[in-house]
């Protein structure tokens, strides 16, 4: 399944619910939320009410992208406030912690994202690709929203899925940063499916829709 997952990092904050209807109208599957600590990376974003209050707006999948420390001492929290994917960083936690992260949040019924940021070679995540639902490759320095696309981030993209199919897996690829029409026409072709619009989503004057990003002549 391709689709978008509309960051609400660029959304009107004011206006929440009506931004959240956007998303609805864009024929989106998920909404991204950006969870960030000031620590992890260089910028502080939302925390449990911002999810909790997106969940009551929504009945779309929430993804969260925890980009913090410690993000396994706070899966009870985000599967409380409704997320429905959780992904945090492979940077984030040692090999055993990844592990016991995985399976809390399979055991809770919720799906797992393991986030690699650009310095991380693709392969440093392939021990984990039969363990999870989805990879997210960050096509940006994590932290702050408008960024410049990186296209040297899309060998890891192919690779990644390359290496999930010789395990016999059609896992998700997800990509965040820099994603407009023109550069998910890249990601898509290198083989993620699930591209993360911030600013291209929400200061467009024309709400996108996926089918319009989606359905291009290849």
């Amino acid at each position: 399944m391709k689709t978008l997952s509309p960051s609400i990092l660029a959304a009107n904050m004011l206006s929440l619910g009506d931004e959240i209807k956007k998303i609805e109208y864009s024929g989106s599957n998920y909404v991204h939320i950006d969870v960030m600590d000031g620590v992890f990376v260089p910028n502080i974003s939302f925390g449990m009410p911002v999810i909790s209050a997106t969940r009551k707006a929504t009945n779309l999948a929430l993804d969260v992208h925890a980009m913090i420390i410690d993000p396994d001492k706070y899966i009870d929290d985000f599967i409380k406030c409704g997320a429905d994917i959780i992904t945090f960083h492979f940077e984030a936690l040692d090999n055993n912690r990844i592990l016991k992260a995985i399976e809390k949040i399979h055991t809770n019924g919720k799906k797992v994202g393991l986030s690699i940021k650009p310095k991380t070679p693709a392969n440093e995540i392939y021990p984990y690709l039969d363990l999870i639902d989805m990879v997210l490759v960050m096509t940006v320095e994590p932290g702050f929203g408008g960024q410049s696309f990186m296209y040297d981030m899309m060998v890891k993209v192919t690779d990644i899925r390359e290496y999930s199919k010789k395990l016999g897996r059609d896992i998700d690829i997800e990509v965040d940063g820099g994603i407009n029409n023109e550069t998910i026409k890249v990601a898509d072709k290198a083989g993620a499916n699930i591209f993360v619009l911030g600013t291209a989503f929400f200061k467009s004057e024309i709400t996108p829709k996926v089918a319009d990003l989606l359905n291009y002549e290849s």
